[in-house]
């Protein structure tokens, strides 16, 4: 009586087929390696990626930092033209007012139109009357009409 553990399917023809299991094996490690491989390389490019990122950030915030001092040195600039200006406007103030007045250009008032003065007829078409009739020729921009 034997005792017969392994299935059929598996004893295979002797000794050639473990050698045939064992170079299965050894190709599925050569694609898992190969895959892990390129893994490999793929996050060397994200590290790359990222550094290179990390160094134009670290660019882009010194950029920050010296245009804020610079907005500062302008603005403390334009705080000292404008006590500047109001110093002058103090000082020249009246005379320019005087000047102002003495050089002075009077324009009569306007004049409206009365009752009696005759404004003629205005078309009153409405746009979709204007539209049907051709007189706004093609609109292509509806916030610009074209004038004949």
């Amino acid at each position: 009586m034997s005792l017969n553990l392994i299935p059929a399917v598996l004893k295979g023809h002797g000794r050639r087929r473990a050698v045939d299991k064992v170079e299965e094996l050894r190709d599925e490690n050569r694609r898992l390696l190969t895959i892990v491989a390129g893994a490999d390389d793929a996050f060397a490019l994200l590290h790359q990626e990222l550094a290179e990122s990390r160094g134009k950030q670290a660019e882009a915030e010194e950029l920050v930092v010296q245009q804020l001092a610079d907005i500062d040195d302008l603005t403390a600039e334009r705080d000292q033209l404008l006590d500047e200006v109001l110093k002058f406007r103090a000082r020249f103030g009246a005379q320019l007012a005087a000047e102002a007045n003495a050089t002075r250009i009077d324009v009569p008032p306007m004049q409206r139109i009365g009752a009696d003065q005759d404004t003629g007829t205005f078309d009153v078409t409405t746009l979709w009357q204007a539209a049907d009739a051709g007189l706004l020729g093609p609109v292509t921009n509806p916030g610009h009409v074209h004038t004949h």
